[in-house]
């Protein structure tokens, strides 16, 4: 059984055991239970979908939090002006919660 989620305006395809990374969860601990987030369609095998309208009544994602906080990839920010003596480098680096999924309920 698989599920197509909303969680921070993407949509991410899931199945029961995977590890996900989701936008910060403020004040998790780990073994906390989560849902995570609107349900677009939940798949039972080949060719048997519940696609919603916009989301599928009744469906639930759940997860347990594995790590409260994981720091993903830096990226680094370059800023210039032409023709002038401006540069200027920065970075960031998003935080994220990984959440094992439990279950997906139709």
């Amino acid at each position: 059984m698989y599920a197509i989620i909303e969680n921070s305006g993407a949509q991410r395809k899931v199945t029961q055991g995977d590890v996900i990374l989701v936008d910060l969860i403020a004040d998790s601990k780990p073994g906390a239970k989560v849902d995570l987030g609107k349900v677009l369609l939940v798949g039972k095998g080949e060719g048997q979908a519940t696609i919603g309208t916009p989301y599928v009544s009744g469906a639930t994602v759940t997860g347990e939090v594995v790590e409260p906080v994981v720091l993903g990839e830096k990226l680094h920010i370059q800023k210039f002006r032409t023709k002038k003596a401006f540069k200027k480098k920065t970075g960031h680096r998003q935080r994220y919660t990984s959440v094992k999924v439990d279950s997906i309920k139709a």
